[in-house]
């Protein structure tokens, strides 16, 4: 069929993992419930003590808070209806629903690929110009990074889903997906998706690559930076301070890379397998960012410590039985087990 011809197609469904049977649909709803509760909560937590702590609102914490924005939104647009698929067997969306989310999933992806390059320029200056430090990021440096990030990465993102709107739908409508994302959404079109599948595919490796460039520059410069510390004392601590963000960037990076670039060197995974990996590397990271970001810098475990010693709950707790004192250890060996 040619372009020409009307989309006809008014909803799409979601299917989710198509091998799953259905006696495990209550499982999948309730492990993506959890997740979701989880990055919410974890995310919520750090947004509150960012909030209410002035000793926070510096640059390396307003980089943070942007990932945890990027979470939280991504997290939102994408989980609530998988779960709802799950749940009450309700994967319809509206056709233009269906647009827009796919709209925000590569949104909020790219935003926060930039993100993590911008946290990378951070670790660079601190390390390799700590004098500098001071007068080269400031929190109206930083703001101003993370505005041009979220403002990059919305031209590309909006063309993506310009050329696909106009496209025939006209027979399938069920997506082989979590949710709605562009190569989902133009598998289904009544025409050759090669003119818009493969200028997708170069967008989102330039999305991808470009900050990847400029991370993995970033952190050679700090290794060999790190090399020429004298004492081990000093690179052990310099790497710590390195070693969450690594963990993330590689957990978000790589599985993308891998995922985006296996249909082109031949290496073909089941539909289950495939999704399965893509859930994995969107939601793992939005669900243990908090923990890695928060749990292993000393400044917000103090903070968030001395929060829980000021709860209303725990002084109520320490007056009836003294069980404050078991909580705070229970808590600093948590705290430790991350540090």
């Amino acid at each position: 069929m040619s372009e020409g011809n009307i989309t006809s197609v008014k909803n799409f469904f979601i299917v989710g993992f198509p091998g799953l049977h259905s006696n495990y649909y209550g499982l999948a709803s309730a492990v993506m419930l959890f997740v979701y509760v989880g990055i919410l909560l974890g995310n919520g937590i750090f947004l509150t003590l960012f909030v209410r702590e002035k000793r926070l609102q510096k640059p390396m914490y307003y980089i943070i808070i942007n990932l945890v924005a990027c979470d939280v939104l991504f997290s939102t647009t994408t989980l609530p209806k998988i779960i709802a698929r799950y749940w009450f067997n309700d994967g319809v969306i509206s056709f233009i629903g269906c647009f827009i989310q796919m709209y925000f999933v590569h949104y909020f992806a790219s935003v926060n690929a930039f993100i993590l390059a911008v946290m990378a320029f951070d670790r660079y200056v601190a390390i390799c110009n700590p004098l500098r430090y001071a007068n080269i990021v400031k929190n109206s440096t930083i703001m101003i990074l993370c505005f041009a990030s979220w403002l990059m990465a919305q031209p590309c993102v909006f063309m993506m889903a310009i050329r696909a709107y106009p496209l025939p739908y006209c027979a399938a409508n069920t997506i082989v997906q979590c949710y709605c994302d562009h190569v989902a959404i133009t598998k289904l079109a009544c025409t050759d998706r090669t003119p818009y599948g493969f200028p997708a595919f170069v967008f989102a490796m330039v999305v991808l690559l470009v900050p990847l460039a400029f991370i993995l520059f970033s952190y050679s410069s700090i290794v060999m930076a790190v090399f020429r510390i004298s004492t081990t004392q000093g690179r052990l601590k310099t790497l710590s301070t390195c070693s969450s963000q690594l963990i993330i960037i590689a957990l978000f990076f790589l599985p993308r890379c891998f995922n985006y670039t296996a249909p082109y060197i031949g290496i073909n995974f089941s539909a289950d397998m495939q999704i399965l990996t893509i859930m994995l590397y969107s939601l793992l990271p939005p669900m243990i960012n908090p923990l890695i970001y928060c749990l292993r810098t000393k400044e917000v475990k103090e903070i968030l410590a001395k929060s829980l010693a000021r709860s209303t709950f725990l002084q109520v707790m320490k007056k009836r039985d003294g069980c404050v004192s078991y909580m705070h250890l229970i808590f600093r060996d948590i705290t430790r087990a991350f540090h």
